[in-house]
Parts: structure tokens; sequence; C-alpha cells
């Protein structure tokens, strides 16, 4: 019988994460380009310049529903048939709005570019926001409110952004909006909302996917292009200010048979040159199966599935006003709510102690390095990591220089940036579960005074 020979691996080729080409179009839309050789479904990104704390007194939510009425038909299409012509492109569109601003995003083959570009523009440049559908929408939006408000998870990052934010901020507030604000909502709102801050002169389109013989700059100027609008000066942004006070507050679900956790603070944005260090000690307390808070709280007790840490930028600014919330979450069961809690601080006060090891670094840069190759196979995952990079405010080549710096960071500063960033003594508790069986079992830990809201 005849073998064929075993075969080898080949040499690895070098990656790094693609470099955009920047312009602009006649009409002031930024625009960054990234041709991505055999990726025929191509992804566009637009960033609009309309951020949560611009929505008007009393009215929050105003952004989300606009952002959604991008989808509901255009001067020239109704909702139904700009979706039936978004369905023979074989695209899809979809809208939705955060505090830096509000991202359109759309996914097409590439022989199907110009018409779905041109749907998009239609939606930009003239939306039809028609009183019927924005009641829908409002309608829809208020239905979901009571479903966010029994979910657990949602429930306590909730109450964490009330209780880190002055009531003032709009970061203290749900960022889809309350049934108070959203039905005071109504067309008229929405289109004030689009005419006040959504033009192309403050606008960034991204496109990625295998641009062979597409004549991207015509493309463009025939679709995006023929969008108008003025300029404006740039909004002022308010610095971000929390209190991190250490406290517990227990959002009471009576008879709740799991207790979800949700500890938190804010930290620094992309902009400190500590974000590489922190990312990687971050990754090291909780980003995986291996971490040290699932390896105690999950292998060694069994009190959960999981626990994760992460970081996440909520608005960012060069100037150093922006901000990230730094948090731990995940669910136990009731009863072992106290014994938990208790192990997660010793967890964090061992780390503060001991430091990281090495090999825990070694193995947080090998995961969060090794996988950015997967990471960015399709289209959609390179235009969404552009997008971010232009609504925080940073350079092009950002991503490539991360990975580059994660790889350089050692053992010492990961654990200085992760202590600095999860201090014992410095975190906000929110528990949504039954107050009546987890109180005192918390309030004996001593991590911090502990209230009880309603759930």
């Amino acid at each position: 019988m005849d073998f064929h020979p075993q075969p080898q691996a080949g040499a690895a080729k070098p990656w790094a994460f693609p470099a955009p080409q920047r312009g602009a179009l006649g009409n002031g839309l930024t625009v960054l380009r990234c041709h991505r050789p055999g990726q025929q479904v191509v992804a566009v990104e637009v960033n609009l310049d309309a951020p949560l704390d611009a929505e008007p007194a009393g009215l929050d939510g105003v952004a989300t529903i606009m952002a959604r009425a991008f989808n509901e038909g255009t001067d020239k299409h109704s909702a139904e048939e700009f979706a039936a012509e978004l369905e023979r492109c074989g695209a899809t569109m979809d809208a939705h709005a955060d505090h830096p601003g509000v991202r359109v995003s759309l996914e097409v083959p590439v022989s199907r570019l110009p018409k779905a570009l041109a749907l998009l523009a239609d939606a930009l440049r003239a939306p039809a926001f028609a009183d019927s559908e924005i009641e829908r929408l409002v309608r829809n939006r208020l239905d979901e409110i009571p479903h966010e408000s029994a979910n657990p998870a949602r429930r306590a990052a909730k109450e964490l952004s009330r209780q880190l934010f002055p009531a003032s901020a709009r970061m203290s507030r749900p960022r889809q909006g309350t049934e108070e604000t959203v039905t005071a909502i109504d067309a008229a709102a929405v289109r004030a909302f689009y005419e006040k801050h959504v033009r192309p002169a403050t606008a960034t389109a991204v496109v990625v996917g295998d641009l062979t013989g597409v004549d991207v700059d015509a493309l463009l100027g025939d679709t995006l292009g023929a969008w108008t609008g003025d300029t404006t000066e740039p909004r002022p942004v308010p610095p971000v200010t929390a209190d991190d006070t250490g406290r517990v507050v227990i959002v009471d679900r009576p008879g709740a048979v799991q207790t979800q956790l949700l500890i938190g603070r804010i930290g620094p944005d992309r902009h400190d040159r500590v974000w590489a260090a922190q990312i990687l000690g971050t990754y090291c307390l909780g980003g995986t199966l291996t971490s040290r808070l699932d390896r105690v709280l999950r292998e060694e007790k069994g009190y959960t599935y999981g626990v994760r840490s992460f970081a996440q930028v909520l608005r960012s600014a060069p100037d150093g006003t922006g901000a990230a919330m730094l948090a731990i979450s995940g669910s136990v069961d009731t009863p072992n709510t106290g014994p938990a809690l208790d192990d997660l601080w010793k967890v964090l006060r061992t780390l503060a102690a001991e430091g990281l090891t090495d090999a825990e670094r070694d193995t947080a840069v090998q995961n969060l390095v090794g996988v950015a190759p997967l990471k960015f196979e399709t289209a959609a995952a390179v235009a969404g990591t552009l997008a971010d990079q232009v609504e925080q405010h940073l350079p092009d080549d950002y991503q490539a220089q991360l990975y580059r710096q994660l790889a350089a960071t050692g053992t010492v500063e990961a654990t200085a940036a992760v202590v600095s960033a999860f201090p014992a003594d410095r975190l906000v508790t929110i528990l949504v579960g039954d107050a009546a069986q987890i109180e005192e079992p918390v309030k004996a830990l001593g991590i911090g005074e502990v209230s009880v809201v309603t759930g």
C-alpha cells in the first residue's frame, strides 16, 4: 500500500492589523477604506456624531429611536419597500446608539455594493421618520423595558451606572431611555435630533472588503457623496466623574435562587499608556476559564459557572476626559453569595500582595495576541474595530500598536495595572438577589456599607 507523505506545516506568515487608507468626500465625510482580498462580503460602518449626552432633557432614548428609524423608509421607499430592496441585495443594515454616538452598519456581497450603498446613503440623507413608524418603534421600545428590568444582568448594569455617576450625567441613566422618557418621544423630536446632529461633515464611513475592480471613489461619490449638510463646531465633551467609594447595593429579588454580581468602577481609556498593561492584567484576573477568578470560584469552590473581569470604554477623548468601565461580573447560587464574595476579595488581596506569575502573563499574551489573526478574519470585525478607533479618537494604526504593546508588557507592569484597576477597597458592588438571604452574610464581610433597593 502506498502512503502519501505526511503534510508539513508551512512557514508562519507575519500578521499585522490591516492598515486603512484615509480620505474625504467633497461633502466633508471622512472615509477609511481597507482592501481585504478574498473578503467578498463588504462591511461598511458609519459613525455619526450624535452622542447620548446630546439628547434633549427628558428625551433619553431619542438617539436609539432615530438609529432604529434609519431602517424604516426614506423619501424614496416606504419601510416595507426599503426592507425588500435590502433583501434583494442580500444586504443587512443595522444601527444603534451609545455614549460616543450612533453607529450604522451595512454588510453586503461586493457584487451588490453599489445598490446597497445607495440605500444606505438614502437612509442617512433623507430618512422618512414617518409618524406611524416612530410610534411603532416607541411602542416596541416600551415593550422591551420590562423584559430588561427582569433580566438580572441588565438590572445590575443599570444600577451600577446609577450608583457610579451623578444623576445629572447621562451615563447614570439607561442608554435607551426609561419608560417616562421614551413615552415622550415623537416623530418631531426624532427629526429635530437628526437635523441638529447628523451631517456628513462630522461623520466617518469605514469600508472593508475585497475591493478588486471597484472604483471606490466614484461609488462613494455617487452614493454617500450625495448626502449634504452644513458644518458645525465640535461639541464640548463633559468630563466623566464617578464615585467609587467601596459599598454594596442589593437589588432585592425575593425568592431568587441565584445572585447576579456586578462589581465595578471607572478607569483610564485607551489613550492612557497603562491600557495595554491593564488589558493584560485584567485578562489574567478574569478573562478566561483558566483565570484566577474562575480557578477559585468555579473550579475549586463550584460557586458559579463562570466569572469574568473586563474593561469596556464608555467614552474616549485624547485630553484624558474619557473613561472605561472596569468590572467583574458573574452569578452564584444564593446560599453561597457571602462565601463567593469573600473568596473573590481574597483573590484581589492575594493578587495585590503577591502579584501575577510569569506563566499567567505568558498565557494571556498568547491568547490575546495569538488569536488576533482569527479574530479579524471577517471584514465586519475589521470594520468594527476601525470604527471604534474613529469613535475613540485613536490613530489608524492603534490596533497594530496595541498588539505590539501587549507582547512587550512584562509581568510586573501587568500586575501593577490590574491591582490599580481593581483596588479591594474602592469597588461598587451590585447584587441582584434575595436580600433576606444575602444581606447579613454580605454585611459580615466588611467590604463596604450595604443598602437594599427594590428590584
